[in-house]
């Protein structure tokens, strides 16, 4: 159960988004991607997830290119989270959680309901299951996204800054959801922000800069402050908590830049 990208390259309307990006990801694990605005986070997860075709090089499924995976196959697989998802119709939060569930139509009607109530559960949102969606807060609405691809239980989650509408508490419930999901043996993907929270969570990193990848593979090894300070162009510091764990501070910009 393996996905990844091997000199990938995602041209649109004559800019290059990414330039021979490789990355293999693994199951069982929290892969955070990290980079500057405009380094091709988003691009790399829509293109893991088969929403953007390659302009080179290829992305696999199990060894096998992910364009010739039949689409109902990768919506079983896969499961996608965008940065910012627009809610055209006021449905009913369950009804909507319950779309996760299509790809697994031939699934007994017990099995959805269950996997619904898990999913709803799973952020916290069970108590908001007959609110309509259009009356939810951003981090109440961001919560229910998340349940609908929770909803499908597919093998893997792609989230794109899944964390920027919660509030601190649930921030750390969605980063341990993750790192259940992972430890039951999916792979997730993710991309964030903070080096903190980023460094709490993922078992691997790939950093991107200018749509090409800087480092990626164990988390410690890529998420070092010379290579952060190569990607985002500030002096990063690591600072000692409490608790025995660390924070990422950025700390200056370098007088250079």
């Amino acid at each position: 159960m393996t996905l990844g990208c091997r000199d990938l390259t995602i041209e649109v309307r004559a800019a290059t988004l990414l330039r021979g990006v490789s990355c293999d990801l693994r199951p069982g694990r929290v892969t955070v991607v990290l980079g500057p605005n405009g380094a091709g986070k988003s691009t790399l997860l829509k293109a893991l997830a088969g929403l953007i075709a390659p302009s080179g090089g290829e992305v696999s499924l199990d060894g096998f290119a992910l364009g010739a995976v039949p689409a109902i196959e990768r919506a079983r697989r896969i499961g996608y989270l965008p940065q910012s998802a627009e809610l055209a119709w006021n449905l009913r939060v369950r009804d909507l959680v319950a779309l996760g569930r299509l790809p697994h139509r031939d699934a007994a009607p017990y099995a959805h309901e269950q996997a619904i109530d898990q999913a709803l559960d799973a952020v916290d949102a069970f108590h908001l299951s007959d609110r309509a969606v259009l009356t939810l807060s951003g981090g109440e609405r961001a919560r229910v996204l998340m349940a609908r691809v929770l909803a499908g239980k597919p093998d893997w989650i792609l989230a794109d800054e899944p964390l920027a509408s919660l509030d601190p508490a649930h921030q750390l419930a969605m980063l341990h959801l993750f790192r259940a999901t992972a430890d039951r043996g999916a792979g997730v993907v993710v991309v964030l922000h903070d080096l903190t929270l980023a460094a709490k969570i993922a078992d691997d990193a790939v950093l991107l800069s200018g749509g090409r990848v800087l480092a990626t593979g164990v988390t410690d090894d890529v998420m070092t402050a010379d290579q952060l300070k190569s990607a985002f162009g500030v002096d990063v510091e690591r600072v000692r908590l409490s608790n025995g764990g660390h924070a990422l501070v950025p700390i200056a910009v370098p007088e250079s830049r």
